[in-house]
């Protein structure tokens, strides 16, 4: 007993994404003599987080920023010594365009994602027509929907906001984040603050308008210190670089695929790729859902089961830079989205340089196409030489652009997309219920309870201390 009580304890870390470098860097932080061990089967640490610099420009290959209404990414920031780094959007560019019949049209200012905070944006818009403008208004007296039930993106804006405001606003704006089935997507596991409102003010349209009141007052009284979204200065890698160096000597595996878990007397026995195993303590699987399922099948094949019923999808992102003078369009915002009854294959295109000044030589714009998701699934993995000609040909027709890009990078995110299809959250309790059942076993990652930057950090840092208070409660 004495030696079990004074050996040091060992903590595996499966994946080294966000998720999982998080949960490795808060083990550190706050229990440094416990030995961490990373297994990352790929040759880089980051995920789908990858900073290109090349040319001049500064391309991230998937996410570019990250949303600051939870603290999570910039605390973590600030703690790596980034704080600093921090950079707002570009004030001067902060609106969003969407596609209707072909051209860009401003989004009504005040609209937030599924829900106007001021009418009148809303009633001037030619993205609706007359009668989808007076179904909107109506929803202020629309009566709440009576139970707690989950229900579908595309069911709960209908139901509130009629069909055109979905079509044309709600659908291209939700698509952008989540590259997801509106008809599948949940209300409950992706917005909840919304069906929140519904419940407790009756319409959406009366909460929005409280809460931009109390936001006023709000910033009057301290202040923002950030724009809703923020990147780093060097990229988004940077994050990732630094938590990485902060990780002890030895502690990285890459290219070490982990091929079973199996519990063991001391906690958990992991075996890699080239039949080696090594015991730990904890383990912290912070892999997708379908290689989680892989792993803990021969350990509890129901949570396997549950964890393999977590559908993805996956994009695809062409970077394409050019000469301003080449576009005609004046890209006076951060982007434009494109709703799918446009037909296009494009979800979104973010203005990068536009957002962020320094992500391009002074005199050149870089733009990111996204495309593939739940709407066009085959386009996460299309060979590039037929993916590049259509889409550019696609974006010079929306903006005007005329003439070759001066520079280009493909990026392929296949299946890295969680579905938070209706039912997503029971799904998750049920999952948390039986992982708690196995003692020294946690998962993180953004299957679960977000898919932003922010909220994949929260799990893995919350795993972290989840594995070290029951360390603390078993001494």
């Amino acid at each position: 007993m004495e030696e079990q009580k004074n050996r040091r304890r060992r903590v595996a870390i499966i994946g080294g994404g966000i998720s999982g470098l998080a949960a490795a860097h808060r083990l550190v932080e706050l229990a440094p003599d416990v030995k961490i061990v990373l297994f990352e089967r790929e040759g880089r640490l980051g995920g789908v987080l990858e900073t290109v610099h090349e040319d001049g420009f500064q391309v991230e290959t998937s996410a570019d920023n990250f949303i600051t209404t939870v603290p999570w990414g910039v605390d973590l920031c600030k703690r790596l010594g980034l704080g600093d780094d921090l950079i707002q959007t570009n004030p001067a560019h902060r609106r969003t365009f969407v596609v209707r019949r072909g051209r860009l049209h401003k989004l009504p200012d005040g609209f937030l994602m599924m829900a106007p905070t001021r009418m009148w944006p809303l009633a001037v818009t030619p993205i609706l027509s007359p009668m989808g403008k007076l179904r909107a208004g109506l929803e202020y007296f629309i009566p709440p929907r009576k139970d707690d039930g989950d229900e579908s993106m595309a069911g709960f804006v209908r139901r509130r906001l009629g069909r055109e405001v979905f079509e044309r606003l709600v659908e291209p704006l939700v698509s952008a984040v989540y590259a997801a089935d509106m008809e599948k997507l949940s209300v409950l596991a992706t917005l909840p603050r919304f069906r929140d409102m519904e419940r407790e003010h009756g319409s959406l349209i009366r909460a929005m308008r409280r809460e931009m009141r109390s936001r006023r007052r709000s910033r009057s009284e301290s202040g923002a210190r950030y724009s809703m979204f923020v990147t780093l200065r060097q990229g988004l890698s940077s994050m990732v670089d630094a938590i990485r160096d902060r990780l002890p000597q030895g502690a990285v595996r890459l290219r070490t695929a982990v091929e079973r878990i199996e519990p063991c007397d001391r906690g958990w026995r992991l075996v890699v790729a080239n039949g080696a195993a090594e015991e730990f303590d904890a383990v912290i699987v912070a892999a997708p859902g379908p290689e989680a399922a892989r792993l803990l099948e021969p350990v509890d094949a129901e949570l396997a089961g549950r964890l393999a019923s977590i559908q993805y999808e996956g994009t695809a992102i062409v970077s394409a830079a050019y000469e301003r003078e080449q576009i005609a369009h004046r890209l006076g915002g951060m982007g434009v989205v494109v709703p799918s009854i446009e037909r296009s294959p494009i979800l979104a295109v973010s203005f990068s340089s536009q957002k962020y000044a320094h992500r391009a030589p002074e005199g050149k714009t870089l733009l990111r196409v996204f495309v593939g998701g739940a709407r066009c699934p085959e386009m996460a993995e299309m060979d590039a030489d037929r993916l590049v000609p259509l889409v550019l040909g696609e974006l010079a027709e929306l903006l005007g652009i005329r003439g070759d890009p001066i520079y280009r990078v493909t990026s392929h995110w296949p299946r890295t997309m969680p579905q938070y299809h209706v039912g997503h959250t029971e799904l998750v309790e049920r999952i948390e219920s039986a992982v708690g059942k196995l003692d020294g076993l946690e998962l993180a990652g953004n299957a679960y309870h977000g898919v932003g930057i922010p909220n994949c950090i929260h799990t893995g840092e919350e795993a972290a201390e989840r594995v070290l208070r029951a360390f603390s409660e078993g001494a």
